[in-house]
């Protein structure tokens, strides 16, 4: 399939990237804003799927010890964000800027290019690990090819979906565990999406808490055994 017989409105792009502080975020979503105005729709983690330091409160006030809270939702989280780029998402643009690229995104890139997604990569940051070369093993996932211009990935990123077209790696191929984890992440999703929980972070922590919480584990810190 050539690029110009690729429709970018029926292609959802998972961003990935770095997202701890505000200039990192601004870029996450440039790259969004760039992609968009060129007729792809995204995926960006921090607007589109949980606040962390919200749902992580309200599970809090509930009762659930701080730690305890916090591990099930990295697992929601988890799951989220698989189910999103497994499932949801048709392509992936990496961001690895950064003194080292971000360990989530890593992952992430890994999981789209074993899944046979089309990954396109950007960086202009000349900060590197190994005598100015990024780790093999990274830019492999991109056939060792970065860019460095936001505005360019939106072309770059549609050869790449016509490179890839029929490639993709079905998810009844994939372990269980990872069938377990789409299918925990599309749940999620789900009540994330519906019309009562928009913005809703008590939904959201009920869906969390549902799906995520160990068995037996109940708020205050008690266990089912315990009593």
């Amino acid at each position: 399939m050539s690029a110009s017989q690729i429709d970018r409105s029926q292609y959802r792009v998972y961003c990935a990237g770095p997202l701890f502080n505000q200039s990192e975020r601004d870029e996450m979503q440039k790259i969004a804003d760039c992609l968009c105005d060129a007729g792809f729709s995204v995926f960006l983690p921090h607007r589109d799927g949980m606040e962390f330091r919200l749902v992580v409160e309200v599970l809090t006030e509930r009762g659930f010890e701080p730690a305890q809270a916090a591990l099930f939702l990295h697992a929601a989280i988890f799951s989220l964000d698989v189910y999103q780029l497994s499932t949801e998402c048709d392509a992936m643009v990496w961001n690895l800027n950064g003194r080292t690229p971000d360990e989530g995104a890593v992952s992430e890139a890994a999981l789209a290019w074993s899944l046979g997604k089309p990954l396109v990569a950007y960086t202009d940051d000349v900060r590197s690990l190994i005598a100015g070369r990024f780790n093999p093993l990274l830019v492999g996932l991109v056939d060792f090819v970065t860019h460095d211009c936001i505005t360019d990935l939106p072309d770059k990123l549609t050869h790449a979906c016509a490179e890839s077209a029929g490639s993709l790696r079905g998810t009844r191929s994939l372990s269980p565990k990872m069938q377990q984890t789409i299918a925990d992440g599309r749940c999620l999703w789900q009540a994330m999406q519906s019309a009562d929980a928009s913005g809703d972070n008590e939904l959201i922590a009920d869906c969390v808490a549902e799906l995520f919480a160990p068995d037996g584990i109940e708020p205050n810190g008690r266990s089912e055994v315990s009593r």
